[in-house]
């Protein structure tokens, strides 16, 4: 990608979560836009989803440990923490320096809010290949972005073999 009217570098996020997909998304985008992206500034983005305490509640018969609470979050930043430093490290692999952003959020809210903030150019993310029913279930990660992101959104799905 190009410099920008104003000299900046172009911005590509790739937004990553734990799945085969997503990792698949990733590689991909490395190694089929590896010279595209070479002079842009790249950002692997996760997004952790918060928390249901309700659930936490329930099975402590509403006398939740304050400690819990605590650990619980200490440890979902260190998965995404890991996730990303894994994928930065992919990143480097391919001569790609990444950036690397985390939010506690819904993933599809999240990633469209960065883009937004971060004025991010394009967006690329992996399919979970969710049947209708699921779809309308579960909702959309990548179907949301591609109607409310504020850039064009590359949807990355694994080959049906």
């Amino acid at each position: 990608m190009e410099e920008g009217k104003s000299g900046e570098k172009k911005k590509v996020m790739v937004a990553i979560d734990e799945s085969e997909n997503s990792n698949y998304a990733l590689e991909w985008t490395l190694e089929k836009l590896r010279d595209t992206i070479a002079d842009s500034d790249v950002i692997i983005f996760t997004a952790q989803p918060k928390f249901d305490l309700g659930s936490v509640y329930a099975s402590t018969l509403g006398a939740v440990p304050v400690g819990l609470i605590t650990s619980l979050q200490e440890n979902q930043k260190k998965i995404a923490s890991i996730l990303l430093d894994k994928a930065k490290d992919k990143c480097a692999k391919y001569g790609i320096v990444a950036e690397t952003v985390k939010e506690i959020g819904d993933p599809k809210y999240a990633i469209c809010e960065a883009v937004e903030k971060l004025n991010i150019e394009l967006l690329v993310l992996g399919s979970h290949n969710r049947g209708p029913v699921q779809r309308a279930f579960l909702g959309s990660v990548s179907n949301y972005c591609v109607n409310n992101a504020k850039c064009p959104v590359l949807v990355v799905k694994i080959p049906a073999v």
